[in-house]
């Protein structure tokens, strides 16, 4: 299937689940300092980051203070920054009501407000619970490295710095929300129409940079230096860059999403119909 056939048909399934609510959007950035682990334990820190990611949010939305209910989670890796350098982080789109341990819906507590958790917690906990699990790694020599004195060096670094979560303010609905993710849930790092030119030895393409006011500048590789870069961003075989956690977890999802749309007086959700591309 094409991939803006793809990215239509994952759009169209998102906005089946959508429910009355308020969305968010959280990010969850790798530290600097651990990026170089991370590029030779791709798969074993992928998996990690959305876990801590999840845990994060699951842990703090079972607080009545903001939620008491379980979300709905969707989350997205991307492993890039626009001048293609290795930088994961994670994309959740967390709902601002949930579903209790009943299956009842809890409303939103913050739907005129501009936040769903507070940044710090977000912050303390995903920190301790991605460090914790990584030193597990390290005792049962799940992580692969070459001298254990510098990864304890990295460690030692990393937990000395605080750690960053992106908060954005609640999207005008769900529908745009997806729109602005599904332009990356389906492409490797870059986009054609970012390419400007291509001549013998070199590869020029605009980008993004965040760090000058979000300017917008071109930037000029050869050849073996974008592939390089281009290459950081396939992911593992079988890597599933799209997961869902809380009530949107992909077991029974439909089914426990229905007799919420019964209690809202909603319309059942939609079957979900897909047309092979050829």
């Amino acid at each position: 299937m094409w991939d803006g056939q793809r990215r239509a048909v994952w759009g169209e399934d998102r906005i089946g689940e959508r429910l009355p609510t308020t969305y968010f959007h959280l990010v969850f950035t790798l530290q600097q300092e651990l990026r170089s682990l991370c590029m030779g334990n791709r798969k074993l820190l992928f998996g990690l980051l959305f876990e801590a990611a999840q845990h994060t949010i699951s842990r703090l939305a079972k607080d009545k203070k903001y939620i008491g209910a379980t979300p709905g989670i969707v989350s997205i890796l991307h492993t890039h920054g626009q001048d293609l350098t290795f930088h994961p982080h994670i994309h959740n789109i967390v709902s601002g009501g949930g579903m209790d341990s009943a299956g009842k819906w809890i409303k939103e507590k913050r739907s005129n407000g501009r936040f769903l958790f507070p940044r710090r917690a977000m912050e303390k906990i995903y920190k301790g619970y991605f460090l914790e699990h990584l030193r597990k790694y390290i005792a049962n020599k799940s992580l692969l490295f070459t001298n254990k004195e510098d990864v304890e060096n990295i460690l030692s670094i990393a937990a000395s710095k605080k750690w960053n979560v992106y908060a954005k303010a609640p999207f005008g609905g769900p529908a745009q929300i997806i729109e602005y993710l599904g332009r990356y849930t389906h492409k490797v790092a870059i986009t054609a129409h970012r390419i400007l030119h291509i001549d013998d030895s070199s590869i020029s393409f605009k980008y993004k940079d965040y760090a000058d006011g979000n300017k917008q500048k071109v930037m000029t590789l050869l050849h073996a230096e974008f592939l390089r870069r281009f290459e950081q961003h396939i992911l593992p075989k079988s890597f599933m860059k799209i997961r869902h956690a809380g009530y949107l977890h992909s077991k029974n999802k439909m089914e426990r999403i229905a007799p919420v749309c019964s209690q809202l007086k909603l319309p059942a959700p939609m079957h979900r119909v897909h047309t092979p591309v050829a």
